[in-house]
C-alpha cells in the first residue's frame, strides 16, 4: 500500500469545488484585503471557541510575537519555555529581545509542573504549549502564575478544537497563539494565524501592532508591523471550519483503532488521553526505543511517518543551553508520528497497525 502521512490532495471533490467556488466569489468581489470574509473569521472562531476576542494574523509565529509585545515583554525579560516545541516558540522571545528559558517536559512533551523552579526576578511570563493538540491542565497552570505575577501565553498552534473544562485551548491564559498552517487540524491553503484574547485593552493593542500600529488609515499610535491576514485565506477557512467537528469526529474514530490495534504492543508508548476532549489528535504520536528501525520498516510498507520533533529546543545552535531536559530529549529519540488525518480510510490504519504488530513481534523471536 501507499499511505502517506499527509496528503492535502486527498481532499473530496465536494470540498475541492467548495473552495473553487469561494475563490470565484473573491474574484468577483474584488477585495483582497480586510472586508466581510475576514470579519466573518473573526466571529465563527470567537464564537466556536468561546472567546471574546479572536483576532487574525499573518501566520502562528506573527502571533506569538503579537502577544509578547502587546504584554510589553522585551529585552532583559525572562520568559520560560518548554524543551520539547517547534522553534517559533522560542523563536518569538528572542525576536521581541527576551530571553527563552527553557524547562523540561513532562513524558509526554507537554511543560512540567515544577516549571515555578526556572522563575528569576526577570522572569515576566511563561508559554506552556499544547503539544501535539493535548492540553497543559491550565486551571493549575494560570493559578500559579497569577500567584508569581507572571503572563501565560498559550501557544495553541497545534490545539484547535481541544477543550478542557469546557474552556478552548488559547482561552485560559492572558493570549492564546493559534496556528493555521495548511497541516493543521483547522488549516488554510497558506499562513494564516490568530491571537485570542479576553482584555479589551490588550486585544486593541494586538490590533495596533498588526496594522502598522494604525486604528484608523494614516493615524499610528504606536510602532507596529504588517502581519494582518490574507483575505483568500480567510475565506477559505471560513468554508473549512464548516467541516471541522465532522473531521474531528474521523479524527477520534482512526485514533481508537490505532489504540485497539497497539494495545498489546508492550514495547510502544501510546499516547495518552487521545480520544479525551482536551485532546484534538492532530498528532498520533507514539515512543519506542526502536524508533528508527521502526520507521524504516514501515517505509518499506509503504507508510510514510513523521518524527515531531528530532531535536529539543535547547539543543539547536541558535538556541544552544546546557541541561537535563531528560524527558523533552527521551521523546526526540524515541517519539514517531503515525498517519493520522481526515482523508485516511480505517484499512489503511488497519494495514499499519497490522505492520507494527508484525515488527516487534518478529523482533521479539
Amino acid at each position: 500500500m501507499n499511505i502517506p502521512f499527509l496528503d492535502l490532495k486527498r481532499m473530496d471533490e465536494a470540498l475541492k469545488q467548495r473552495l473553487k467556488s469561494k475563490f470565484g466569489e473573491m474574484l468577483d468581489a474584488g477585495i483582497f484585503s480586510g472586508g466581510e470574509e475576514v470579519a466573518k473569521f473573526e466571529r465563527s472562531v470567537g464564537q466556536f471557541l468561546q472567546s471574546r476576542f479572536a483576532i487574525p494574523c499573518a501566520n502562528g509565529t506573527d502571533a506569538l510575537e503579537l502577544a509578547l509585545r502587546a504584554l510589553e515583554i522585551g529585552p532583559g525579560d525572562e520568559v520560560i519555555v518548554p524543551a520539547m516545541t517547534w522553534v517559533s516558540t522560542a523563536e518569538a522571545v528572542l525576536m521581541v529581545g527576551a530571553k527563552p528559558v527553557f524547562w523540561d517536559t513532562d513524558e509526554n512533551g507537554l511543560l512540567k509542573d515544577d516549571w515555578e523552579n526556572a522563575v528569576t526576578k526577570r522572569t515576566k511570563a511563561l508559554i506552556p504549549v499544547h503539544l501535539y493538540g493535548k492540553m497543559v491542565r491550565m486551571e493549575e497552570l494560570t493559578e500559579k502564575a497569577r500567584n508569581l505575577g507572571l503572563k501565560v501565553i498559550e501557544d495553541a498552534a497545534q490545539a484547535f478544537g481541544s477543550f478542557q473544562d469546557g474552556k478552548a485551548a488559547g482561552t485560559w491564559g492572558d493570549v492564546g497563539c493559534l496556528s493555521f498552517y495548511p497541516t493543521k487540524n483547522l488549516g488554510a491553503l497558506g499562513e494564516a494565524g490568530m491571537c485570542l484574547a479576553q482584555d479589551e485593552r490588550l486585544a486593541g493593542r494586538i490590533r495596533l501592532l498588526l496594522n502598522h500600529g494604525q486604528p484608523l488609515r494614516d493615524q499610528h499610535d504606536l510602532v507596529g508591523r504588517n502581519s494582518r491576514i490574507d483575505t483568500i485565506q480567510a475565506a477559505f477557512l471560513n468554508v473549512f471550519l464548516e467541516g471541522f467537528e465532522a473531521n474531528q469526529q474521523k479524527r477520534k474514530v482512526l485514533a481508537q483503532c490505532y489504540l485497539e490495534g497497539l494495545s498489546q504492543v508492550a514495547a510502544l508508548k501510546l499516547p495518552e488521553g487521545v480520544l479525551e476532549a482536551d485532546h484534538n489528535v492532530h498528532l498520533f504520536v507514539v515512543q519506542s526505543s526502536r524508533r528508527d528501525e521502526l520507521t524504516g520498516f514501515l517505509a518499506e510498507k509503504g507508510v510514510g511517518t513523521a518524527i515531531h520533533y528530532p531535536a529539543i529546543v535547547p539543543g539547536l545552535k541558535p538556541f544552544e543551553t546546557k541541561g537535563d531536559f531528560a524527558n523533552a530529549r527521551k521523546l526526540a529519540d524515541e517519539g514517531l508520528s503515525l498517519p493520522l488525518n481526515p482523508f485516511l480510510k480505517e484499512e489503511e490504519v488497519d494495514f499499519v497497525t497490522k505492520a507494527m504488530v508484525a515488527f516487534f513481534e518478529t523482533k521479539n523471536q
